[in-house]
């Protein structure tokens, strides 16, 4: 079979994740099987419209990259080029459409294929230039697992792995000094982290953006299990959590430009230990996790993970097979349009995320994780 393509470029964008080393060596190791060139583009989008781009070497800069953290090409989470923000000479801004500008580096690289590794927001940027002629295949990474269309993102197993070890370590010193001990950890506007790690972790109380919580009804399993000879409760809670009749806990709001998720939460576990303290009495303290859970190196199930998705996506662009989202569901690799990830977010240049027009993966409530979750008798805050 001729190969479809013959030179290639990569770009990670959105957060750093474990894994996306993996997957580039994945892609640049599948190419040179098949003759295949591979460049990767600096810090992602911002690297595409600065035609910024460095080839990928197998004997040098692509060498050793399984078990590397981070991403060796850099990325960025604040630059869509569909609606980016640029400075005018009497020092004002206006948004500009750049996105011709890309399309142009992008043929006069001759580069034949993109490949976009990221988030939910990457791949509808992804899909955005779809439209405009460039040939994209989309790699889901981020350590939300919220990504339309795929059971698991690469970096994921990893962040779950890093925030148990974290209730782990947490669970020793509440029951050591009778304590409430909360757990805050990413996941955005999706409960898969806090919920599968707080499973793995035996956590008393789970608090994730699918279900509103109820703060009395965390009150009565503290209770509960003080009855029960108990003095500690082991509590997770996803960054996007709310209470009923409440919103998220919102850190910061940055002014990034249109067209992003300018939105940093954080702070809810915090909020929760306070309030859990004046209400029960007892000690309540709150651990952040924070970067830690994407840092790092990937466990063996990213490592493998990340190299099928690697894989498959060369072997797509190998047979033509463009503007698609490598997808891994019921423990098979697949390809989804990237057209059917975007949703009904139609719009160039739109944001991705907590919009209604988002088409981002959250956790069902007829889910495995929430029947073993009530079955265990495990607190979800309703």
């Amino acid at each position: 079979m001729e190969p479809k393509v013959k030179k290639i470029a990569i770009l990670t964008n959105g957060g750093d994740a474990p894994g996306l080393n993996a997957v580039i060596r994945a892609i640049v190791k599948t190419g040179r099987t098949y003759g295949v060139e591979s460049y990767g583009y600096i810090e992602g989008y911002k690297g595409l419209l600065n035609n910024n781009y460095v080839k990928l070497d197998l004997q040098s800069n692509a060498s050793g990259l399984l078990t590397k953290g981070g991403t060796i090409i850099g990325t960025s989470n604040n630059t869509n080029v569909f609606h980016y923000k640029v400075e005018k000479p009497d020092g004002t801004f206006e948004y500009q459409d750049l996105s011709d500008k890309c399309v142009q580096n992008i043929k006069d690289a001759g580069f034949d294929c993109i490949f976009t590794l990221g988030g939910d927001g990457t791949q509808k940027s992804s899909r955005d230039f779809s439209l405009k002629g460039v040939k994209t295949i989309g790699v889901p990474k981020t350590i939300d697992n919220d990504v339309a269309h795929t059971d698991m993102t690469f970096g994921y197993s990893t962040a779950v792995s890093i925030a148990t070890e974290a209730l782990d370590r947490l669970h020793t010193t509440a029951e050591s000094h009778h304590r409430i001990m909360v757990l805050e950890v990413m996941g955005r506007y999706a409960g898969w982290l806090a919920l599968e790690s707080a499973i793995a972790g035996g956590a008393d109380v789970a608090l994730i953006p699918e279900i509103p919580y109820d703060i009395n009804k965390v009150v009565e399993k503290i209770e509960e299990r003080r009855n029960r000879g108990k003095e500690f409760t082991i509590i997770v809670a996803s960054e996007g959590a709310m209470p009923k009749d409440g919103t998220m806990t919102i850190k910061k709001t940055y002014n990034d430009g249109s067209g992003l998720d300018n939105v940093r939460l954080g702070g809810i576990g915090e909020k929760l230990a306070n309030e859990l303290e004046e209400l029960t009495g007892m000690v309540a303290r709150n651990t952040t996790l924070g970067y830690v859970q994407r840092g790092g190196t990937p466990c063996a199930y990213d490592r493998v993970l990340s190299t099928r998705y690697g894989t498959r996506a060369m072997e797509l662009a190998l047979q033509g097979i463009f503007n698609v989202l490598v997808t891994f569901k019921d423990g098979k690799m697949g390809y989804v349009p990237i057209e059917e990830v975007v949703g009904e977010n139609k719009v160039i240049g739109a944001a991705s995320g907590n919009t209604k027009e988002s088409n981002i993966r959250k956790v069902p409530m007829d889910h495995d994780f929430i029947r073993i979750a009530r079955d265990l008798g495990m607190c979800l805050g309703d």
